[in-house]
């Protein structure tokens, strides 16, 4: 068990030092801004989506390593999904990170499994999950910012 820990917090470590697709991808046709004003993460995802696939996804911003490993990992594994995987991905996810087995799926989450063991530190939720609600936020083309909200766990979108 703990070789698997070390695999997981290398994992974090390594894209939060070295963040994949941190970069506004090239002809961006969505875009949606996060913010957990709790510990100042921001993030602004892009995505190029064409004919209901993510053909590339990028993201700007600072924060935390949870909230950075996590857009760097999402972006990694939104790439070539349609809308609706991604969805699905996202939801798997939060339940993944919230240890809510309701909402699991039978989502293949490779290496966003390690982001696991956030679950044990409630307040990190936040942080682990911005970049995905704002990524939902995009994908929806919902304006505003996406922030995090401090009662529940979740973001909403202010307009």
């Amino acid at each position: 068990m703990s070789d698997l820990r070390d695999l997981y917090q290398e994992i974090i470590l390594d894209h939060y030092r070295t963040p994949r697709n941190l970069r506004a991808p090239a002809g961006a046709n969505r875009t949606a801004d996060g913010h957990n004003p709790l510990c100042g993460d921001r993030v602004r995802v892009r995505l190029r989506v064409a004919d209901g696939v993510i053909e590339d996804a990028g993201f700007e911003g600072a924060g935390c390593a949870i909230s950075t490993a996590s857009a760097s990992l999402m972006t990694e594994a939104v790439k070539g999904k349609t809308v609706a995987e991604a969805e699905a991905l996202f939801q798997a996810f939060r339940a993944l990170v919230t240890g809510d087995s309701a909402g699991s799926t039978d989502a293949d989450l490779g290496k966003l499994e390690a982001l696991a063991g956030v679950r044990d530190y409630p307040i990190r939720i936040k942080c682990a999950t911005l970049a995905w609600h704002t990524l939902e936020s995009a994908l929806r083309s919902v304006s505003g910012e996406v922030a995090a909200d401090p009662g529940a766990g979740s973001v909403v979108s202010s307009e």
